[in-house]
């Protein structure tokens, strides 16, 4: 099988299991460290108040980040009022929906999405799509922290933005996953790793930190592992922490992701290790 054995690190956390199933269908050996969970903000009163404002039409657009968000702001509206009003609502505003996602959660609740955002669903397919668009008077569900960047660009366009917060990303309760992820990252016991989501990245290099293994997990990642990235947003964010990234899929998917890893790694890390002994070779000289 593609993989041949090889150790694979992943850190998704609400589709650990998938992960994992999909990792050892290519044949690859997982450790998987689930590193965040989403905690639902505790003042439902946020969602209420953000429902009245539909309903006093403050707002001509709404853009749909997460299908859990959108997942989220159900719920905390159905423990104060209804599904059925917050559909209503909704209905009232056009629907930016970032993909796919929360789709079905819409349509549960009788609500037409009048643009889907294409892959890679980034936040500048959202600006480009919007751009064009008379509505200027936006609300963002945010996802486990702001998009600065979108809410800039959106307010370049002349639009006024306002964050509709409903949870937060945090370290999970139990970290000791983590922990042994970068422990084993450092000490060079992964061949592959898999980021689907940029806040992996954060709270993988956390934890590394507090544990003091931050450069050792850094120089894995450019020396010893290969890096696959699901897509333009996770690939930025590696990037920007000075890490290339060596895999990417064709379309952001997490099937993809761990598919095209399984048929590259391999080939990867064999230029990837004789470029990391050749320079160990020199310095020895």
């Amino acid at each position: 099988m593609p993989f041949a054995g090889l150790r694979v690190l992943s850190l998704e956390s609400r589709r650990a299991k998938e992960m994992e199933a999909l990792i050892r269908r290519e044949g690859g050996e997982p450790f998987i460290a689930p590193s965040v969970q989403e905690r639902a903000l505790d003042d439902h009163g946020d969602a209420i108040h953000f429902v009245e404002r539909l309903e006093s039409d403050e707002f001509d657009m709404v853009i749909v980040m997460t299908g859990t968000g959108l997942a989220f702001l159900r719920d905390q509206v159905v423990a104060r009022s209804s599904a059925a009003r917050l559909g209503a609502a909704l209905s009232r505003a056009t629907i930016v929906s970032r993909g796919p996602k929360p789709l079905p959660i819409l349509r549960e609740l009788g609500v037409r999405a009048q643009i889907v955002v294409p892959e890679p669903n980034t936040w500048k397919e959202i600006v480009e799509a919007v751009a064009a668009r008379p509505e200027r008077r936006i609300a963002v569900q945010e996802y486990g922290r702001p998009n600065l960047e979108m809410n800039a660009a959106l307010e370049g366009l002349g639009a006024s933005v306002t964050p509709v917060v409903l949870y937060r990303w945090e370290l999970p309760a139990d970290v000791g996953p983590l922990q042994a992820a970068a422990r084993r990252l450092a000490a060079r016991q992964f061949d592959v790793i898999l980021f689907t989501s940029s806040i992996q990245l954060d709270h993988l290099m956390m934890i590394a930190e507090g544990l003091g293994l931050e450069s050792g997990v850094s120089k894995a990642f450019r020396d010893y592992t290969a890096i696959a990235s699901v897509g333009p947003v996770m690939t930025a964010s590696l990037e920007a922490a000075g890490f290339p990234v060596d895999i990417v899929p064709v379309h952001p998917k997490m099937a993809a992701l761990v598919k095209v890893a399984s048929e590259t790694a391999a080939a990867v890390l064999v230029k990837k290790r004789a470029i990391f002994d050749r320079a160990a070779r020199t310095e020895s000289l």
